[in-house]
């Protein structure tokens, strides 16, 4: 996401023309985003990132409904 960032950052200096960034070549503008694609598109689906992303999601919701039914139920008997 740091690349993303990056990317952004530096399209924006040069855009607005800011010293030493508005004379950086569009290579080094676009890296980060030639970067940012190959992580995700190779990288995180390789080591399983994006599953365990989900993943962790899934059980955070999963926590969640436990919690809130288990609040329900303390309510529920006084």
């Amino acid at each position: 996401m740091w690349l993303l960032w990056l990317g952004v950052a530096l399209l924006v200096l040069k855009l607005l023309g800011v010293s030493v960034f508005a004379e950086l070549s569009w290579w080094w503008v676009s890296a980060p985003f030639v970067l940012a694609l190959i992580w995700f598109e190779l990288f995180e689906k390789r080591l399983g990132l994006d599953k365990k992303k989900a993943f962790d999601e899934l059980e955070r919701a999963k926590q969640e409904r436990i919690k809130r039914t288990l609040e329900r139920g303390k309510r529920g008997r006084r």
